[in-house]
């Protein structure tokens, strides 16, 4: 029987990124690799994979895109191999006001696929939680209107290297308001003002999102979904967009 794929899940170590400032990050990276095998291959492919990220333990890191997945390909003579890490990715953020200086955290992810062809994929996705103020609840209300966090994940395919923290930006810019991890009164009064003065659905952060990844010259495509987590309903609101569908 040809098995689809195999592989391993959930293989954590840690790994350096590199900073829009220079410096190197060190976080600790969740990774999952799988390989299309055929059908004559009964080789254990799962010491094969763990061997390989073995080897490349001191140097895990975007630069390991597409090297390590076409190592695998080889070894295992399979049709197409895969490479998936999440981590978490801090960044210190200054309040609106006070300019308290706090970290806060977004999770990341890298996945990159080859095939015996010879064509690969690379994909960069983030998750950014945002501010949403609803705009039916601030127009049919007397006093305030209701919001929420949301979280918005876009996944890119980059034509060319794109910093990390140039995504986050992008989507931090579409929300009623942006996120911080410590916030002091003055601060807080300046989100909660900013948000409702400029409430939005999911929908309307979908495509704003969508608009500004459209505008850049380095992303062959993108996906972008926004969840809000409803603070008057048990149910979460719900948007994506995938721009291959887009006409």
């Amino acid at each position: 029987m040809k098995l689809q794929s195999v592989g391993i899940k959930e293989f954590t170590c840690p790994i350096s990124i590199r900073e829009k400032s220079g410096s190197l990050q060190q976080t600790v990276a969740t990774i999952s690799m799988k390989a299309a095998m055929p059908h004559h291959q009964r080789e254990n492919c799962v010491s094969v994979l763990v061997q390989a990220l073995a080897r490349y333990r001191e140097e895990i890191s975007v630069s390991v895109f597409p090297r390590l997945p076409a190592e695998v390909l080889r070894q295992l003579q399979a049709e197409e191999a895969e490479l998936e890490m999440t981590f978490p990715y801090f960044i210190a953020k200054q309040a609106p006001v006070t300019l308290t200086t706090s970290l806060m955290e977004y999770e990341c992810g890298l996945t990159g696929r080859i095939n015996r062809a010879g064509e690969d994929e690379l994909l960069l996705s983030v998750s950014v939680p945002v501010t949403t103020l609803c705009p039916c609840s601030k127009e049919i209300s007397h006093a305030g209107a209701h919001n929420q966090r949301a979280e918005v994940r876009l996944t890119v395919r980059p034509l060319r290297f794109i910093w990390l923290e140039d995504l986050i930006s992008l989507v931090e810019r579409c929300g009623s308001c942006q996120l911080y991890a410590l916030l002091k009164r003055p601060d807080e009064k300046f989100v909660t003002e900013q948000a409702y003065a400029n409430p939005m659905f999911v929908e309307d952060v979908v495509r704003m999102v969508s608009q500004q990844a459209q505008a850049r010259d380095d992303i062959a495509w993108f996906t972008v979904s926004v969840e809000s987590f409803e603070s008057i309903h048990k149910h979460s609101a719900y948007a994506y967009v995938d721009s291959r569908d887009l006409v």
